[in-house]
This record gives structure tokens, C-alpha cells and sequence, in this order.
């Protein structure tokens, strides 16, 4: 965790520790050094991880070096949020969001996100069509 913040900076090899088998929901922002959008989102959504310390784990990804984790999760924009819980993905923002909406978007998280991802069905990737 970055000093004097609420924000974990996630990578591929520490992805599926923090985030897919975390012990709570999060939010995790995919985002590129170079993008105009990310730099104007992150103070706001640093600013949500300090308000919702606790409940939700707040974490950042560089989809530059970390594609791994970007192509899994078909993330092809910055910045793009999604919103996990119980390791699945549960809600997304694709691309510039006001603060309003994010903030808006975490709270419906909040009181929803767990329900949904008891909700939905896991695929079964071992299941084919073809034979």
C-alpha cells in the first residue's frame, strides 16, 4: 500500500492474493500512466478508498507490464473499475466517469454486490459443444 493512503497498487503475481481470493468485495481501477481520464479519476477514487476503509478494498492496476491481468478481464480502455466480490466480477465502468457516478456506483456496491455474486452462475469452461 502506498505511504499515507488507503490505495493497493496490484500487479499480476499479487492479483489473485489481493483481489480474486481477498478476503472482502473491491473495486479495482485499471488504468495507464499515459491516460488523461486516469490522472483526473484517481484523486477522486483515492479519496473513495479513504471514505470506504473497511468494507471494500480500493486497488489499482497498470495495464502497462500487468497485461495479464488486463486480458483476463478483457479490459481494452483506461480507465476501466470493476467491482468484485467473492473473487467475481459483479459491476463495471468503462472509460471516464464522473466522481458522482463512481461514488454513486460504490454505493450500490455496497448494499448489492454480495447478492449478486451469490446470485450468478460460474462457468464451466470444461463444458463444449464440441466433441
Amino acid at each position: 500500500m502506498a505511504e499515507g493512503t488507503d490505495l493497493v497498487e496490484v500487479t499480476d503475481t499479487t492479483w489473485e492474493a489481493t483481489v480474486e481470493k481477498g478476503k472482502g468485495p473491491a473495486v479495482v481501477m485499471f488504468y495507464s500512466p499515459t491516460c488523461p481520464f486516469c490522472k483526473q479519476i484517481e484523486p477522486f477514487f483515492r479519496q473513495f478508498a479513504g471514505e470506504y476503509r473497511g468494507p471494500i478494498l480500493f486497488a489499482r492496476l497498470n495495464v502497462v507490464g500487468n497485461g495479464w491481468t488486463a486480458e483476463r478481464y478483457a479490459v481494452r480502455h483506461t480507465p476501466s473499475f470493476l467491482f468484485f466480490c467473492g473473487g467475481k466480477v459483479v459491476q463495471q465502468i468503462v472509460g471516464a466517469a464522473f466522481p458522482a457516478l463512481l461514488k454513486k456506483n460504490i454505493d450500490d456496491f455496497l448494499r448489492h454486490g454480495e447478492g449478486c455474486a451469490r446470485s450468478s452462475t460460474e462457468i464451466d469452461y470444461d463444458i463444449s459443444g464440441y466433441a
